[in-house]
């Protein structure tokens, strides 16, 4: 992998920052944006393999608290969490960035970034 791919939505204040974060660095990237792109069953299934369910479903954001109780209880579980997110990948936390090194990172933490830039 040689270009660093940034997912999310375009009006969510952490992947603004984190875009904002990689054209400060002089870092090229490619956005693919959830909303206008979709979210690809076989791509979501790499990032839980690598991070795990829990550590991509968003249980803060607007779409959560939109959702109704059963809903919600069926992402209790890895398979019902990855329909959940499948079907609204709103539910994604963001951004989720693919570096160029192979690393795969959930959210903008600038520390974590400066780290992540600096391996490739």
């Amino acid at each position: 992998m040689t270009t660093i791919r940034v997912y999310g939505i375009v009006n969510c204040d952490s992947v603004k920052r984190a875009r904002a974060w990689l054209q400060a660095e002089g870092r090229a990237f490619a956005f693919h944006d959830f909303k206008r792109d979709g979210l690809a069953a076989l791509l979501l299934d790499r990032w839980i393999a690598e991070m795990g369910w829990e550590a991509l479903l968003n249980r803060r954001g607007t779409t959560w608290r939109r959702l109704d109780d059963a809903a919600r209880a069926s992402a209790d579980h890895a398979a019902g969490a990855r329909a959940l997110m499948l079907a609204q990948p709103s539910l994604v936390k963001r951004p989720v960035v693919e570096w160029s090194g192979g690393t795969i990172s959930v959210g903008f933490d600038p520390a974590r970034f400066l780290e992540l830039n600096r391996r490739g």
